[in-house]
């Protein structure tokens, strides 16, 4: 019998490679091949076709989402905390994923995710409604807040908050500055601080580029989930 050259795992991590380094537009099996070194032909013997690669694909990212079962705390705070906090880290790697895998068929990682998600929230005392509302909530939370993540960051230079007021063309901080000074955007202007347009906009690419506002935000709805837990 012929020995197997890949395995369907190598397959899909070949391709998270390629979607991160060139996009994910750049990901066919060809390209694959080439990253393998391996004939296109031969990885039909363990993809079929694109929809099962996008499976296999999603499995993989959703298998960066688990947490260890030894590092799963029994705590409900604590453990979605872990969930979360990993599923922020993974598609931060991956950004490409939200939009490019949507619709992909999901594999048995994603209902690996759902029963750990579940686990954490076990002892909430919560019913079932109770219990899925909650996860949605924090799901939404790093979702919403990895989305936004992406967008301020591709506005923003890797080199940090100087570079990007180097960046802005005179003409629109002028035009920012007219506003502020009409006093008709009193809480903005107060976010220089009596500075200008371009301590304003500093401030905002500051709070955009904050590493810590993920752990802040989660603390706070967490809080407040907590407030609202049955007591016993």
């Amino acid at each position: 019998m012929r020995r197997a050259g890949h395995t369907r795992e190598q397959i899909a991590q070949a391709a998270l490679r390629i979607a991160d380094t060139e996009g994910f537009e750049a990901v066919s099996m060809r390209r694959i091949a080439g990253e393998l070194r391996a004939g296109t032909m031969t990885l039909y013997h363990y993809v079929r076709d694109k929809g099962e690669l996008l499976s296999l694909m999603d499995d993989a990212v959703m298998g960066e989402v688990l947490v260890p079962d030894d590092e799963l705390s029994a705590d409900w705070r604590e453990a979605l905390t872990a969930i979360a906090v990993r599923t922020r880290a993974t598609f931060a790697r991956h950004p490409w994923a939200l939009e490019g895998l949507r619709g992909a068929e999901g594999g048995p990682n994603g209902v690996r995710h759902f029963e750990q998600s579940l686990a954490a929230v076990a002892g909430t005392g919560l019913d079932d409604r109770g219990k899925l509302d909650l996860i949605a909530l924090v799901d939404e939370y790093v979702i919403g807040f990895v989305t936004r993540e992406a967008a301020q960051r591709a506005g923003l230079p890797a080199e940090g908050v100087e570079e990007l007021l180097e960046q802005l063309p005179d003409s629109m901080l002028a035009w920012f500055e007219s506003l502020l000074r009409s006093g008709e955007f009193p809480h903005i202007a107060a976010l220089a601080g009596g500075g200008g347009a371009r301590e304003a906009v500093a401030v905002l690419a500051s709070v955009a580029g904050d590493e810590e506002r993920f752990d802040r935000g989660l603390g706070t709805l967490l809080d407040g989930i907590a407030g609202r837990l049955p007591r016993g």
